[in-house]
Parts: C-alpha cells; sequence; structure tokens
C-alpha cells in the first residue's frame, strides 16, 4: 500500500501511526507558477522545475531531479495494491490533488485501487488548518473512511485540472457555473479564491496581495506578524511561509513598490528561512494609493506573472471584478 500525503508534516506523522503502507511525501507547489495547458512529460518538469529553481533558490538540476524522482515514485504504483492520496481543503493542497487525480486518470492502474482521504476538519481540532496538526493516532482514525476513486471521478478531475491549465480562466467560471465534482467538496471554494487572485479592478492586486498589505498597514510590520495574522485572515490558501514569501515580493519589486523590506534584500526572490523571518515592512506612499483604490499595482509596475495556466501581461491582463463577481479581460 502506497500513501501520497501533501508534504513532509503529515507524512512523517503517518510514519509514526499504526496505518500500514509506505508514506510518500509529495513536494510541489502548484497553486504557484506556470502550469500551462498542454505540456507534459519531461517539458512539464522542466517548466515546474525552473519555477521552483527561481522562486525558492534550489538549484535548477536539483529541483529537476527532484521532481523526476517524484514521478517515478507514482510510477511504481503498480506495486503496491491500493494508492491512498492524503488531502485538505486548501488551495495549495486542491491543485497538487488535482494533478495527481489527472495522473492517475491517463494511467491504466489494473488491479491497484486509489483511494483518497481528503478533510477540512477534525473532531476537536477548532481553526482546522491540515493534517499536519494530527497526532499518529488522530491520523490513524482517518484511514478506515478512506473512499474509492472511481473511473467516472477521475474524468472529472481531468476537466477540473485543464481548467486550471487552461490559458482561458473563464473555464475555472464554468467549472464552478456547473458545479465543482461531488467527491471534490472542497474545490469549488478553492477555485473561487483562485479566481480572487487575479488583479482586482480596484487597484490591480490579488487578494493575497491585498490582504498582506492590508496587515502591514495595520501595524503587523514583520514576518513573523504578517504570516500568521494572514493564515487567520485567508485560510482557503494555505500558504506556507515560502509562498507567502513569494508574494511579499512581488509588492516590493517594481519601479513603484509597494513595501520597503528591512533585513530581507530586496533583491532576492529566496532567502534563508532565518533571514526571511526577521524581516520587517513598511508601506510606502504607493502602496498606501493602492490600497485606498486611488492608484493601479499594474498600471504602476506592469505584470509579467502566471496563474495556473494563465499567463498574465499587459496584453493578456485579466482582473477580478468583486462587486460582480467575475472575472473581466483587458
Amino acid at each position: 500500500m502506497l500513501h501520497i500525503h501533501n508534504g513532509d508534516s503529515s507524512a512523517h506523522t503517518a510514519k509514526q501511526s499504526s496505518i500500514p503502507g509506505e508514506h510518500f511525501a509529495w513536494r510541489e507547489s502548484l497553486m504557484t507558477g506556470p502550469t500551462p495547458a498542454g505540456v507534459t512529460g519531461g517539458e512539464w518538469q522542466k517548466v515546474r522545475a525552473r519555477h521552483l529553481s527561481e522562486a525558492y533558490g534550489v538549484d535548477f538540476n536539483e529541483c529537476e531531479q527532484g521532481l523526476l524522482d517524484q514521478q517515478q515514485k507514482l510510477a511504481s504504483f503498480e506495486e503496491h495494491e491500493e494508492v491512498v492520496l492524503w488531502f485538505e481543503h486548501d488551495l495549495f493542497c486542491q491543485t497538487n490533488l488535482l494533478y495527481l487525480l489527472n495522473w492517475f486518470g491517463q494511467q491504466d492502474t489494473g488491479n491497484t485501487r486509489l483511494s483518497l482521504i481528503c478533510i477540512g476538519e477534525f473532531p476537536g481540532k477548532e481553526n482546522f488548518r491540515g493534517l499536519g496538526e494530527l497526532n499518529a493516532e488522530q491520523m490513524a482514525s482517518l484511514f478506515p473512511g478512506r473512499q474509492q476513486v472511481t473511473s467516472p471521478q477521475l474524468k472529472l478531475a481531468e476537466s477540473a485540472w485543464q481548467a486550471y491549465c487552461s490559458p482561458d480562466p473563464a473555464e475555472l467560471e464554468s467549472v464552478l457555473q456547473t458545479g465543482a465534482p461531488s467527491f471534490l467538496s472542497f474545490l469549488g471554494q478553492a477555485f473561487q479564491a483562485h479566481l480572487r487572485r487575479f488583479p482586482s479592478t480596484k487597484n490591480g492586486l490579488g487578494s493575497i496581495e491585498n490582504k498582506a498589505l492590508q496587515l502591514i498597514d495595520g501595524g503587523a510590520k514583520t514576518f513573523l506578524e504578517v504570516f500568521p495574522r494572514f493564515g487567520d485572515a485567508e485560510p482557503v490558501y494555505g500558504l506556507g511561509d515560502a509562498q507567502l514569501w513569494l508574494a511579499l515580493q512581488m509588492i516590493s519589486d517594481g519601479k513603484q513598490p509597494l513595501i520597503r523590506i528591512e533585513n530581507g534584500n530586496n533583491g532576492a526572490h529566496a532567502l534563508p528561512t532565518e533571514i526571511v523571518h526577521r524581516a520587517r515592512f513598511e508601506i510606502t506612499e504607493p502602496g498606501k494609493s493602492v490600497l485606498q483604490g486611488e492608484a493601479d499595482f499594474v498600471e504602476l509596475n506592469g505584470i509579467d506573472a502566471w496563474l495556473g495556466g494563465v499567463h498574465l501581461s499587459p496584453d493578456n491582463l485579466w482582473r477580478w471584478d468583486e462587486s460582480g463577481g467575475t472575472l473581466k479581460s483587458g
């Protein structure tokens, strides 16, 4: 039996539990960086490795090899009678889960069963964030409740993944309008949160950057203050410290930075954890103007970013209209 966990924390706990089988930590961040449609195999590994290397300051070859090793582990599913996916409700988890379901949907799984454990709450855990909060006994209590994933369900997951990777984000809205697959009960709220990441029609910032800027303006002056407050305010994203740091770097770069970062070396996207945790923030005058809706981040600094399969640029700009609850082109 092979268990695939979203990250090292829950995999480590599961290894200490009574749950039988091999436990494998899936390490990706598919909610960040490009996930372009039509790119597969070795080219996909290169695209993702390039992003992970640039974003997190890891050697490209090391990133690529790590991704290849993961794929080889996936390909070993035939050695197991059952593969169990352990995931959570937030966008970080849901995008990784969709990738895996789509991948398994392309395989002839033969006699190997595919099962899913995906939760958004746990008894006695107020403000539940994820499986990493559970101890070994609590993790083991979830195992008997795993649900078998059927072929029709894999087809639905494949369609949802294709929508996430599409260069046309209207396909995501179509998923929300028709209803996310019922066995992926958290996908609707995750996709809705993803759409809110597109630049706002109000000020050109996505929801993550907007909330971070609000927290800094409200008195959270260090990363160790901003990070937990952001998690409390926007748990639907499931951001780790590395992902939030990327968002903060984005609004500190450019011709008109919205914040200044002290002890964080503004020019470097990836830094050792101890330096990130010492970073202090100060909102700039452009930052205040953008926060108040008097200026637009995209107009001040341009845009060159990926959200799933959408490459945002001045010539391909999609914005989120909060009042209408929809995307607008241009």
